[in-house]
């Protein structure tokens, strides 16, 4: 019989890169298995965030009829019951996938979903999306804990399994690494316009470095033809909530101060997969200017990858780890000059770009999302066929 899969995550509508990697992972999953109903338990900060139309009505485990919504519930933050209402619903399939960024959780450092892990009573696969090299100690006491209730741990990164085994309390044996998956973008070599296109794309906000690559390109604006810089996503969802448009706006001024307008453009459109992929392809370069140190997953690396674009990165770890080999070029934070530099070798040099293409499309059929999620279900598979072997039967505290 195929695996039931009950998810806990963020999931669409919610513009998220959680909600995104759950939304491609189920429906992997359920194409690898048809007639198996799997479902989500999705969270929402607020029952007005609860999409309309997924109640908890149908029962975990039974079909749902032609076009009826993945999701099965609805996980409010800070909703008394709510917590064990989630597991329940959890419990009627083969085997829960939780998803873990500290914040979309309630409580302090989302330690809510101690709560939930407490009453699943199936196998549980915690998937890690941040691992902290320096967390405060209350989130190290929630991770912890997390990893204590899990029966295995995905991360998706060497460095990310690495950190969690030499920073938190996990047994080795019980950390996988299965790297982040991405739709199927290979795209046709050669240039697709008549000046080059260097793209930046996601939710945007502080952090993104984006106002290094716009520094970048005015280093490059005598090219002939000079490159083009397109920036395209929303800004994300609890930066607007936070900040407003404070962030675009900086972007914004830079740009006209620096007398790009006719260089760098804004596509402040939250992109379906077929519109992305489109953009994607007509991309010369992928530009990853982070700023963060200690990223140790990216989603839109994984995608540039698969996409076999060129690829210059900032040395955030996830870039290291997959671009040190030479599948793309790793540049220092916050430099424009080391960016400049090293699109200009890739936008002039047709040898460069073509090496750096072809070294990512070797590297792609391990990351498309078939690949990906048939891990996903051996790993499913083994877990069950152990079912009742939870490493602690006892319920897991953190204390405050």
């Amino acid at each position: 019989m195929p695996l039931r899969y009950g998810f806990l995550s963020t999931y669409p509508p919610t513009q998220c890169g959680l909600a995104t990697f759950t939304a491609a992972l189920y429906d992997e999953l359920n194409s690898l298995a048809p007639g198996a109903a799997s479902g989500v338990v999705r969270l929402v900060d607020a029952p007005a965030a609860a999409a309309p139309g997924t109640p908890l009505a149908r029962s975990p485990g039974r079909p749902a009829p032609p076009g009826a919504t993945a999701v099965v519930g609805n996980l409010v933050a800070g909703t008394p019951g709510g917590p064990r209402e989630a597991a329940r619903l959890l419990n009627g399939f083969d085997v829960a996938v939780l998803q873990h960024e500290y914040g979309v959780y309630g409580g302090p450092d989302g330690d809510e979903v101690l709560a939930v892990l407490d009453a699943v009573e199936v196998p549980v696969i915690v998937v890690l999306h941040t691992v902290l090299v320096t967390p405060t100690p209350h989130q190290r006491r929630v991770l912890d804990a997390i990893v204590a209730s899990a029966d295995a741990v995905v991360v998706m990164t060497e460095t990310a399994r690495v950190r969690l085994v030499e920073g938190y309390r996990v047994h080795p044996r019980r950390v996988v690494v299965i790297p982040h998956g991405a739709a199927d973008g290979q795209r046709a070599p050669g240039r697709h316009a008549d000046r080059p296109t260097i793209l930046t794309w996601g939710l945007i906000g502080p952090g993104k470095g984006i106002e290094w690559g716009i520094a970048a390109m005015a280093q490059l604006a005598g090219l002939a033809p000079a490159p083009r810089y397109v920036i395209a996503g929303q800004t994300h969802p609890k930066v607007l909530a936070r900040e407003g448009e404070a962030y675009r706006d900086r972007l914004t001024a830079q740009v006209r101060d620096l007398g790009l307008t006719d260089s760098v453009s804004f596509d402040d459109r939250y992109l379906d997969a077929v519109s992305l992929a489109g953009l994607v392809r007509q991309a010369d370069v992928v530009l990853l200017p982070y700023d963060s140190v200690d990223q140790v997953t990216s989603g839109v690396l994984i995608e540039a990858v698969a996409a076999s674009c060129p690829i210059v990165a900032t040395a955030f770890p996830h870039a290291v780890e997959l671009l040190g080999d030479g599948s793309g070029l790793v540049v220092p934070h916050r430099d424009p000059g080391a960016i400049a530099a090293a699109v200009r070798s890739i936008t002039t040099n047709e040898t460069v770009r073509t090496g750096l293409a072809g070294a990512a499309a070797a590297k792609a059929p391990d990351l498309l999302w078939p690949a990906v999620a048939g891990r996903y279900r051996q790993l499913a598979a083994g877990l069950v066929a152990r079912r009742g072997s939870r490493p602690s039967s006892a319920p897991v505290s953190v204390a405050r």
